[in-house]
């Protein structure tokens, strides 16, 4: 069993707790491909000097001002322990350092998505960190070395965001800018053009304003990496706030 890699865009924490189109594609996502015995998560908000596993099952409430509800939530899937080790062994024989972190638990951007489309959490769960401030290709190198797992059940996702400007003013529809980001990033996806998805912020119009900072954006570089030369095929397409797209898609089987 071969398994596709995802980027999907996980949006405001209420997503959680509220109906939108997106939280809709969420609760359908487990019915589009096979179970996965074990699910690697790759979030924007786990950034450390090397990527590092992390081995908690606590759930972070990494956010503020929210509704109460949003807090009392938890996500307390089994950890895949065993995905650990091979992805410890995968990134060493690739030589890129690897660490673990055994107080480590799940942000938003692992539980929240994970919640809407594995309620039961029934799935073992592993949340691998990104590397601030690393260039394109490293986390595009470090899909790669990670492509064996997609052969061994396991479900690779980067959870960021396809635009991602909090200081944008919400509007009624998509703002210019960000509908023009999404659909260069549509045509580079389908087309295949890793070159230019990885020199984004040269190729892509309106790059800095899509992404004042790179973190929600960085995690696609890992799904891409891991089904390099894959078709890519969009999932789900909405927006937030006129500025937030929750674009989502799948690459490969």
């Amino acid at each position: 069993m071969t398994l596709p890699t995802l980027f999907l865009s996980h949006g405001a924490p209420t997503l959680a707790i509220t109906k939108t189109a997106a939280s809709d594609f969420l609760q359908s996502l487990a019915g589009l491909f096979a179970k996965p015995k074990a699910i690697l998560v790759v979030s924007a908000h786990w950034e450390e000097a090397r990527p590092t596993v992390g081995l908690s099952t606590d759930t972070i409430h990494d956010f503020y001002g929210f509704p109460p509800a949003l807090y009392q939530m938890t996500y307390p899937a089994p950890v895949a322990t065993e995905v650990a080790v091979r992805v410890k062994a995968l990134l060493r024989a690739a030589d890129i350092p690897v660490g673990e972190d055994a107080q480590r638990g799940r942000d938003h951007g692992v539980w929240i998505p994970l919640k809407l489309a594995w309620p039961e959490g029934d799935v073992p769960v592993l949340q691998l960190s990104l590397i601030g401030g690393a260039d394109p290709a490293v986390h595009y190198r470090i899909g790669q070395a990670l492509k064996p797992l997609r052969d061994e059940g396991v479900l690779i996702i980067g959870s960021g965001s396809a635009t991602h400007n909090l200081r944008a003013r919400p509007t009624p529809e998509p703002q210019v800018w960000a509908t023009a980001f999404a659909e260069w990033l549509d045509r580079t996806l389908v087309s295949g053009d890793d070159a230019a998805l990885l020199d984004w912020r040269r190729s892509a119009p309106y790059a800095e304003i899509n992404h004042p900072s790179a973190e929600h954006f960085d995690p696609i570089f890992v799904a891409r990496g891991a089904a390099e030369g894959a078709p890519a095929r969009k999932l789900h397409e909405s927006w937030q706030f006129g500025s937030l797209s929750m674009s989502a898609y799948a690459f490969g089987a």
